[in-house]
């Protein structure tokens, strides 16, 4: 058996985080070293290794991932701007293998970004 991410152990309640929102497809909860003032990871429930491991089946998924970011942007009062990055593969700078999306914001972001 693989061993389990953190995240993965967030969503099977074995380690605390900062949970914001939750639903049965998704969970989002602060970054423990946060980037901005507002630093939101969300992640499916289901577990996707990366970007790049994201099926045509899960279209319905990511739809929805889509939407639990725009609506916690709101929720947040992001509306003078934010980011959204999903960060796929060691050069890319993924650091758990489990699909995520970063929530950032509350500051005015730079360009380029890494």
């Amino acid at each position: 058996m693989a061993t389990k991410t953190i995240f993965q152990k967030i969503i099977d309640r074995e380690i605390p985080a900062d949970i914001i929102y939750e639903d049965d497809r998704a969970l989002a909860f602060r970054d423990v070293s946060p980037q901005a003032p507002v630093h939101v990871l969300v992640i499916p429930k289901q577990p996707i290794r990366s970007w790049a491991d994201i099926a045509d089946a899960d279209a319905g998924l990511m739809s929805h991932l889509t939407l639990v970011i725009r609506d916690l942007a709101k929720k947040l009062e992001l509306a003078d701007g934010y980011r959204v990055v999903c960060n796929c593969g060691p050069d890319g700078g993924q650091s758990v293998d489990h699909l995520h999306f970063h929530l950032l914001g509350g500051r005015t972001m730079r360009w380029p970004p890494g």
